[in-house]
């Protein structure tokens, strides 16, 4: 069997979790994984209500697993992943080597399964004046583009359409 590895970024809100949820659907041939990566252990009752509108979007179609920091513990050959997102897997890991999170990246990379990502494009601004939110920046367009060259298919998402770079 042919797994593929597909990326969608773009900004909050622009509909990326939705296309990655149908393409990982379409990829799967059994109930796929969700892999949830946010840290809900800040008591943000804003990013709650995200949580809650992600989890009612997706329904019951998914097995959810929350990982925030080893995805390649959770990731096992011959199944489908969606992980969702990213970003919040850089925050998480933001105080490790950009090596090491670069390194776990190609070991995803060869596993055989269908895995989407999903990453915010937060490199259109300008640098950041702190330096906690520059490297968050930094690591989030390296990262990027470690995995645009690991995956498939890249779509970068805008208004709920995704376009297809490769």
């Amino acid at each position: 069997m042919d797994y593929k590895k597909i990326l969608y970024f773009g900004g909050q809100k622009s509909g990326k979790s939705k296309l990655a949820e149908e393409k990982i659907l379409e990829l799967s041939k059994s109930k796929p994984y969700y892999i949830a990566t946010y840290d809900n252990s800040y008591n943000d009752s804003e990013m709650q209500t995200r949580i809650n509108r992600h989890r009612q979007q997706r329904e019951d179609r998914f097995y959810t697993i929350e990982e925030r920091y080893e995805l390649t513990k959770v990731i096992k050959k011959s199944n489908s992943y969606l992980v969702d997102c990213i970003s919040m897997w850089i925050l998480n890991n933001i105080d490790k080597k950009e090596e090491t999170l670069l390194t776990q990246l190609e070991e995803l990379s060869n596993i055989q399964a269908n895995i989407v990502f999903v990453v915010n494009d937060v490199n259109s601004g300008v640098i950041p004046f702190d330096k906690e939110s520059r490297r968050f920046v930094d690591l989030t367009g390296v990262i990027g583009q470690k995995l645009a060259s690991l995956c498939d298919e890249v779509y970068e998402v805008k208004l709920g359409i995704g376009v297809k770079l490769k």
